[in-house]
C-alpha cells in the first residue's frame, strides 16, 4: 500500500477522533447547526451538481438529479431537525418489580468517527443521507465517493471543506486503492452502499477491526403482477420505476413475475407506456446515459447472452442511439441459464416471467436471495396480504416501484444478501448512535438481600421471585 496514502488516512481520522474526544456529546444546537449548513451547501451547489452528474454519466436528466439527489437531502436534512430534540431525549425505561425503587433509563450517544462509503448511481444523495444521519447522530464523518463520477466527487469534496472544518466532515477522493485502504480504516462504524460482491470485501475489511457495518446492497428485485391489478396503470408505474435514471436504480424493478395469460398483453402496455415517456431516445434530455462504458458494454452482453440462449427481445424505441444512451428492452421467455436472470441488471431492461398459481412466484422468489425491494400490483387485499407473509425483502411497494425507498418515517435497508441494517429518519439516527442503559441504583435496595453470607433468606427469596416474575 502505498505509504502516502496510509498516513494521510490515519491522519484524517486520528484528527476526527481528537475532535470527538474533545466533544462527545455535540448538543443540540451543534447538529442543528451541522444540519443547516449541509442544507445550505445543497442548495447553493445544486446547480453545480446537476452538472457535475451530467458530465460523470454522459448525460443525466437535471430532473431526475435535483429530485432523487437533491431534493432528497434537502428533505432527509430538514426531517432530522425537526425530529432531533425528541430523538436525543434520553428514555425512561420500565423496570422490574423486584429492582424498585431503582429505575432505567435508555440514552443515544455518538459512536465516534463514521466513514462512508457511496456509490455511483445517486453520488450525491447516497453520500450525503449517510452522512446527514451520522451527523444528527452527533458523529465526525468521512467520506470515500465513488471514482467512477469523478467530477460529482471533486465537486463534493470542494463543498464540504467550505462548509465543514476537517474535523468535523471529509470527502477522501481517489480510485480503488484508495476505497480499499479508507474501509481497512478503523472506524467507529462503517457505512456501505454498493453491489453485494463489493459489500462482501468491505464487510471483510471492517472484521479486522470488528468495525460494525451497515450494507446496503442490490439484487434482484422483483415485481409480482397479481390478476386483479389494473393493467395500464401498472404498466405506466413499471414504465417510471424501471427507466428512472435509466435503471441504474439499487431499488428499480429486476424482473416481473405475471399471469401466463397477462404476458403479452402486459408487454405491449409497458412498451406503450415508456413510449408515452419518452417519445425519442436520441437527443431527448429526459432520457439519461448509462453511467460508465464498461456497465454499457455488460448490458450489450446481457442482451446478447439472453437472445443467443432464446429469448425474445422487444425494444421500446426503433433508433440508433449515440453515446452511452442504451435502448430499452423488455425480455420475453427467458429462463434461469440466462445471465440476464443471474445477475443484477442495473440499466432499462426488464425480463418478464409467466407464471400460473401465486405460489409459484413465491417459490420462484424464495429460492433466490433475498432482494432489497419486492414490488405488488393488484387490488386482492387478500392476495396482497398472502405475497406479503410468504416473501422476504428489504421493502416493499404496493401498486407503485420505487417510492418506499422516500419514507423517512421508515427504515430503508436490505436483508441477507441485499444488506444489513437500516437508515432514514430516526432508524439512521440510531444506526449512528449507542444506545446505552442506565440502571440507577436506590440508596435503600432489596437486592442487598442476596448478599453472601447464603442461607434461608436467599433460597425464600429466590423461590419468591420465581412466582412473580
Amino acid at each position: 500500500m502505498n505509504q502516502t496514502l496510509h498516513e494521510r488516512l490515519h491522519l484524517t481520522l486520528e484528527l476526527q477522533r481528537g475532535a470527538f474526544r474533545a466533544e462527545m456529546s455535540p448538543s443540540l444546537s451543534v447538529r442543528l447547526d451541522r444540519l443547516q449548513r449541509l442544507r445550505a451547501m445543497t442548495a447553493k451547489y445544486s446547480e453545480a451538481l446537476v452538472t457535475a452528474i451530467s458530465s460523470d454519466f454522459g448525460h443525466r436528466a437535471s430532473q431526475e438529479t435535483l429530485l432523487a439527489d437533491i431534493f432528497t437531502v434537502e428533505s432527509g436534512a430538514k426531517h432530522a431537525q425537526k425530529h432531533l430534540k425528541a430523538w436525543m431525549r434520553a428514555r425512561r425505561m420500565p423496570t422490574a418489580l423486584h429492582y424498585l425503587p431503582a429505575s432505567n433509563k435508555l440514552m443515544r450517544q455518538p459512536l465516534g468517527v463514521v466513514g462512508v462509503v457511496s456509490p455511483w448511481n445517486y453520488p450525491y444523495y447516497l453520500a450525503m443521507a449517510p452522512a446527514l444521519a451520522a451527523l444528527a447522530a452527533g458523529n465526525r464523518v468521512m467520506i470515500k465517493p465513488s471514482e467512477l463520477t469523478p467530477a460529482t466527487s471533486a465537486l463534493m469534496a470542494k463543498m464540504v471543506a467550505e462548509f465543514f472544518k476537517p474535523d468535523e466532515m471529509q470527502v477522501i477522493t481517489g480510485d480503488a486503492e484508495v476505497g480499499r485502504a479508507f474501509t481497512q480504516l478503523p472506524f467507529d462504524h462503517l457505512f456501505f452502499t454498493g453491489s453485494t460482491a463489493v459489500g462482501r470485501h468491505v464487510a471483510q475489511a471492517a472484521a479486522q477491526n470488528l468495525t460494525p457495518v451497515t450494507l446496503e446492497l442490490g439484487g434482484k428485485s422483483p415485481a409480482i403482477v397479481d390478476r386483479s391489478c389494473h393493467l395500464k396503470l401498472t404498466a405506466e408505474r413499471l414504465a417510471y420505476g424501471k427507466l428512472l435514471n435509466a435503471g441504474q436504480t439499487c431499488v428499480a424493478p429486476d424482473y416481473l413475475l405475471v399471469p401466463k395469460e397477462m404476458v403479452e398483453p402486459l408487454a405491449q402496455e409497458i412498451i406503450a407506456a415508456m413510449q408515452r415517456l419518452f417519445p425519442t431516445l436520441e437527443g431527448n434530455p429526459d432520457y439519461s446515459s448509462i453511467a460508465a462504458e464498461r456497465h454499457l458494454t455488460r448490458l450489450q452482453g446481457l442482451l446478447s447472452d439472453a437472445k443467443t440462449r432464446g429469448a425474445r427481445l422487444l425494444p421500446t424505441h426503433q433508433e440508433t442511439l449515440s453515446g452511452r444512451k442504451l435502448t430499452p428492452h423488455l425480455l420475453l421467455d427467458v429462463t434461469d441459464e440466462m445471465a440476464v436472470m443471474r445477475e443484477e441488471i442495473f440499466g432499462p431492461l426488464l425480463p418478464i416471467v409467466g407464471y400460473t398459481r401465486v405460489e409459484e412466484a413465491l417459490d420462484y422468489i424464495n429460492k433466490h436471495e433475498r432482494p432489497l425491494a419486492l414490488y405488488w400490483f393488484g387490488q386482492d387485499a387478500a392476495a396482497q396480504q398472502y405475497v406479503l407473509e410468504h416473501s422476504h425483502a428489504g421493502g416493499v411497494t404496493i401498486n407503485d416501484c420505487i417510492w418506499h425507498l422516500g419514507q423517512e418515517e421508515q427504515p430503508f435497508g436490505g436483508v441477507g444478501a441485499s444488506g444489513m441494517g437500516s437508515y432514514h429518519g430516526e432508524w439512521g439516527f440510531r444506526t449512528f448512535s449507542k444506545e446505552k442503559p442506565v440502571f440507577t441504583q436506590a440508596r435503600f435496595a432489596g437486592t442487598q438481600l442476596f448478599y453472601p453470607p447464603y442461607g434461608k433468606t436467599f433460597a425464600t427469596l429466590l423461590n419468591l421471585l420465581k412466582k412473580i416474575v
